[in-house]
């Protein structure tokens, strides 16, 4: 690597930032909305029974999605069969799938009028095929309801299976997303039950098996990784294939779950994503309060850039 690029690859990450009584730097600050297409989004996902990881994993941008009415549903019950140390998500036994879930989705779909729905969903470890069918189950009842509707699907890793992984592919999502979330070092502490190597290998596959379907993932920052760590994580993406990326700040959701390491400043994340870019990401968001799904239908290229 020449000193150039590593000028680019390890931008300053500043960990003394002015903080607020709260604890956290100004640029974190977030509003909900009242704004008239957030109360229906509101309404219809409580109408149909349904869960968003909006509100299941405490997402800050809640109200800037659902104020310009678009929302991720995430399938599968409202409870995790894995504990990730960064995640809001319940950590409990999943009730059974409900069979007019993917029904139920597709209608609220429908009545919000998306021209790009995100599909998210816990991860089901006690299910053979670790939801992939009800993710699959899911896309189907969108584009008969909805055929003009983009879908990105956030998926599981399905424990590494080939086979779930083709169920969901085989749907013909417009994205597939599964993130890699920390770099290699903070796996276990971040999410002990998956793996970077296992996570790497589903993006390769699902690039290996449907080379036309674009592969997305995500990392979250300030859990307590080093910049070289985060350069290496993005190299293995690219490796594996990936070209749509999301970078975003970790906000501890409580006590109970891991401390913040560090506050990454805007700057730095506009730094990491001309760094994703030069390494050839055909498309990045990065910045404190970017999730996996933010913004998702302008990294898809189906709405433009709004800094363009």
């Amino acid at each position: 690597m020449s000193a150039e690029d590593t000028r680019v690859a390890r931008p300053v990450l500043n960990r003394q930032v002015p903080v607020d009584r709260e604890g956290r730097p100004p640029w974190l600050k977030v509003r909900l909305s009242a704004a008239p297409a957030y109360q229906k989004v509101r309404d219809i996902v409580a109408e149909q029974g349904l869960h968003t990881v909006c509100n299941s994993a405490s997402c800050p941008n809640m109200g800037e999605c659902w104020a310009a009415g678009t929302a991720t549903f995430m399938i599968g019950g409202n409870h995790c069969t894995r504990r990730c140390g960064f995640c809001d998500v319940i950590t409990e036994r999943p009730d059974s799938l409900d069979p007019m879930e993917p029904a139920k989705v597709a209608h609220a779909v429908s009545q919000l009028g998306l021209k790009f729905a995100v599909i998210t969903c816990v991860a089901r470890d006690d299910l053979e095929d670790g939801g992939a069918g009800q993710m699959a189950a899911t896309v189907r009842a969108i584009r008969r309801r909805s055929p003009a509707t983009g879908i990105e699907v956030l998926i599981a890793d399905y424990k590494g299976e080939e086979a779930a992984l083709r169920t969901v592919l085989d749907e013909n999502p417009d994205v597939l997303n599964h993130n890699l979330e920390t770099v290699e070092r903070l796996q276990r502490k971040v999410r002990p039950a998956a793996s970077y190597a296992r996570s790497l290998s589903v993006l390769a596959t699902a690039g290996r098996l449907r080379p036309d379907i674009p592969t997305k993932s995500g990392l979250i920052l300030g859990m307590g990784e080093r910049d070289d760590e985060v350069d290496q994580a993005l190299q293995d993406l690219r490796t594996a294939g990936v070209t749509l990326l999301t970078m975003g700040q970790y906000l501890r959701p409580s006590p109970d779950h891991l401390p913040v390491d560090r506050w990454v400043t805007p700057e730095a994340f506009d730094a990491w994503a001309a760094r994703a870019r030069s390494l050839g990401f055909r498309d990045v968001a990065a910045g404190p309060l970017v999730r996996s799904s933010y913004q998702a239908e302008r990294l898809a290229g189906v709405l433009p850039d709004p800094g363009a």
